[in-house]
């Protein structure tokens, strides 16, 4: 048997539990009806609001949209999605927050560079009040939950921050860098800390009454519970062993007769899809509960025909706990491209195996299910081409085949798409296009050998990064006649492509500093400080389009690894999982048995 790891995947129910949000990593956020199992909405382009950065891409934004987190919250208690009190909030690898109002389709607000570094985390109280955020730089901000303004920031740690988490009440807030630390929301002072994880948390929250804080690593196969009770202890008092690490948890209270030990329910998904629950009036019954297991089965027929793209569970929600150690809880579940949907009912020690089939998922086009004797048009699926699934508002690049039986090169395109191509439409160069604008007449073709010439660039090398001080003592040695005929040649270099523009600009930007009124008296019969500038406009123009190539190669490179990866593991689970039915789990529990007196501020 075999999973598919689900660790870099995000998702998030709306708070009625009637939407549910996921992203796969490639920038595309989709919106499900968790009721009726079709897509709602998807955001695909999401523009900045910054116009003046030329690092903005126009379009497709999406293929190098890197988002680290997401939350869903609701500023009205009320089901109805009204505009504007359903958003989804995520926090990007660039630092940024953005808040989607979901019921709009629109992006409501964003924060620019929230977080140098990128955000990591994400968390707001019950009320959705106000919004949490965290990142690499150690600082948590406290956002506004309707306008996005920032209200108050605050340094957590000297180290980044994994992640966070808002009591329900509102009034503490977890932190986990090197310690994992309680504040208070009042005045942001530390209440108590913990010893922590040795590694990054990837997942914690508050228990529902506040009195506790679940936690876990990455690459850890246990939860941690801290108990909250204002003492010095560090070390955990309860974990709770797992197969493999957890991406997601969730938990619930249980009332009892003693008040000042409640018990509690827990739910986990682990990295391969597993979902794990655990039942306990009190802390130390939790711990020697066996957990619960709700997986997927499915056939050697299904595991052949996705190769390695297995249907499993990547997401729950822990909705109520009845008695006697009864959960219900909402699965997503199934295929990426296709979720199903269900409400179960968990009992404490029977495991559930949830049953999966090709119906209802989309298949390749090749592929059919001939499992049951209905009319062709009831089994007909259609697959989304690469044109619909991918750039579906941009132009599909038109490929021409060797040549025909004629000897005439022809376009490869379908019968039901056909359309007029001019062969003799070529790609120009970048020096053609430059002609074309009026930047490079034909009189300013230098060749290599008179732009590299020693005399013409006065001695200096352009193979390698000059030292600031050296750079400036050889322009200011030069008078001004000669920087002027080295910017000649400097431009003209950069335009004919012979110099680097890493190496040739800082001595351009040296010599306008310091020859500016000799170079300004020049113009405008010579006209270079307008072609400069046209120069420079084009490249920016160029950027633009170089940064998306670049956004799309790392999302094909990591969607082939991850591809990879999965094959692999497609071979060699079956044998790890039987394996790891029988062996203890030997992890090493960090911090149970430290428990230490000293209370210092730092994460040291």
């Amino acid at each position: 048997m075999s999973s598919s790891n689900i660790r870099d995947i995000l998702t998030s129910f709306s708070p009625s539990l009637d939407f549910f949000a996921i992203s796969t990593g490639d920038g595309r956020i989709k919106i499900w009806d968790t009721v009726k199992g079709q897509v709602q909405t998807e955001f695909a382009d999401i523009s900045s609001n910054d116009t003046d950065n030329f690092f903005a891409k126009p379009e497709s934004k999406h293929l190098s949209m890197d988002y680290k987190c997401m939350k869903w919250l609701s500023l009205d208690k009320k089901k109805k999605r009204k505009l504007g009190t359903s958003l989804l909030v995520l926090g990007t690898g660039s630092g940024d927050v953005l808040a989607l109002d979901v019921a709009a389709g629109q992006l409501k607000w964003r924060v620019n560079d929230c977080h140098p570094g990128g955000v990591n985390a994400i968390a707001f109280p019950a009320d959705a009040s106000c919004i949490y955020t965290a990142g690499a730089d150690g600082m948590v901000c406290e956002l506004d939950s309707t306008s996005g303004n920032l209200v108050t920031k605050f340094r957590a740690s000297s180290k980044a921050i994994s992640s966070i988490s808002v009591s329900s009440d509102g009034k503490t807030i977890a932190t986990a860098a090197a310690q994992l630390k309680i504040l208070s929301c009042s005045n942001y002072k530390k209440l108590q800390k913990f010893s922590g994880h040795p590694g990054a948390v990837r997942c914690m929250i508050f228990s529902e009454d506040g009195g506790f804080v679940l936690s876990s690593s990455v690459g850890e196969r246990y939860i941690a519970i801290w108990r909250i009770d204002g003492s010095k202890k560090q070390s955990a008092c309860c974990f709770l062993a797992m197969d493999h690490p957890a991406v997601f948890l969730d938990s619930r209270s249980i009332a009892t007769e003693d008040l000042n030990n409640p018990g509690l329910c827990v739910l986990a998904i682990s990295e391969m899809g597993v979902c794990y629950f655990w039942h306990g009036k009190s802390v130390e019954e939790l711990q020697n509960s066996k957990p619960t297991k709700i997986c997927i089965s499915f056939d050697d027929k299904m595991l052949k025909k996705h190769k390695g793209a297995l249907p499993n569970i990547f997401a729950a929600k822990l909705q109520t706990v009845a008695k006697p150690a009864l959960g219900h809880v909402l699965l997503a579940y199934g295929l990426l491209v296709k979720p199903s949907f269900e409400k179960i009912v968990v009992q404490s020690g029977t495991d559930l195996k949830l049953s999966s089939s090709l119906n209802g998922i989309l298949l390749p086009i090749s592929q059919s299910d001939k499992s049951k004797k209905v009319p062709d048009l009831q089994r007909r699926i259609t697959a989304l081409d690469r044109a619909s699934a991918e750039e579906a508002l941009l132009p599909m690049p038109k490929i021409l085949s060797l040549v025909d039986k004629k000897g005439v090169g022809r376009p490869l395109v379908s019968k039901d798409n056909e359309e007029e191509v001019d062969i003799d439409d070529a790609t120009f160069s970048m020096e053609d296009r430059l002609r074309s604008l009026g930047i490079l007449d034909d009189g300013d073709r230098f060749t290599p050998s008179s732009v590299n010439d020693s005399t013409a660039l006065k001695g200096i090398s352009l193979a390698a990064t000059t030292p600031k001080k050296k750079m400036k003592a050889t322009i200011v040695s030069l008078d001004s006649v000669e920087a002027y005929d080295l910017l000649k040649v400097l431009v003209a270099g950069w335009l004919s492509r012979s110099f680097t523009a890493e190496y040739v600009l800082p001595w351009i930007g040296c010599i306008l500093v310091n020859h500016n009124d000799y170079i300004l008296s020049q113009e405008p019969e010579t006209q270079l400080l307008d072609s400069l500038y046209k120069l420079s406009k084009s490249k920016e123009a160029a950027i633009n389009q170089l940064l998306q190539l670049s956004g799309r190669l790392q999302l094909v490179t990591a969607q082939i690894d991850r591809a990879t990866n999965n094959k692999s593991q497609a071979v060699s689970h079956e044998e790890q999982q039987d394996e790891s039915e029988d062996e203890d789990v030997d992890d090493v529990l960090y911090g149970v048995d430290e428990e230490s007196e000293i209370d210092s501020d730092s994460d040291d």
